[in-house]
């Protein structure tokens, strides 16, 4: 019998090697149930947006979303700013909504998450986010998870690459 999986784009809105959010989307995504495929858009190719380039978009923007188009939902995971969302992450939403009628997160399941050093995590982060993608009708998934990272809160063990 064959088991339906739903495509999860994975898109952490920070771009450190090392970020905390990342090692977090990595934890989330090992502890998911197995009808759950994912992942990662990478965002650190994309160039600031700009109307201009939407005559002859450049390659890293369609292959960008060419990978959103083949999700079914997204998982955003990210830091808090400056009580708002990384500038990394609103700039591939903002790729990602143009044109409008192609936009590549309406009607599409986000689920959101973060982590930071602070005590209530990226609460305000999550609240600009949800104001963003529900504009651009996405159907933003309830519950809020603010997480205040401690060191080793994740363990990720190594993956055999045998």
């Amino acid at each position: 019998m064959m088991q339906y999986q739903v495509a999860v784009a994975v898109l952490v809105g920070s771009l450190r090697t090392d970020s905390i959010n990342r090692k977090l989307a990595t934890a989330m995504t090992r502890l998911a149930p197995p009808s759950l495929r994912f992942h990662t858009v990478g965002l650190g190719a994309l160039p600031m947006y700009n109307g201009d380039l939407e005559v002859d978009r450049p390659e890293s923007v369609k292959q960008f979303v060419e990978e959103c188009e083949r999700a079914d939902a997204f998982l955003m995971v990210m830091p808090e700013f400056n009580r708002s969302l990384p500038a990394v992450l609103k700039n591939a939403i903002d790729w990602g909504s143009k044109p409008m009628d192609k936009c590549v997160w309406r009607d599409r399941p986000v689920a959101m998450s973060g982590t930071s050093p602070g005590a209530i995590g990226t609460a305000v982060g999550q609240q600009h986010l949800r104001q963003i993608l529900g504009i651009l009708g996405s159907a933003v998934l309830g519950g809020e998870a603010y997480i205040s990272f401690k060191p080793d809160l994740v363990a990720l063990p190594e993956v055999s690459r045998s």
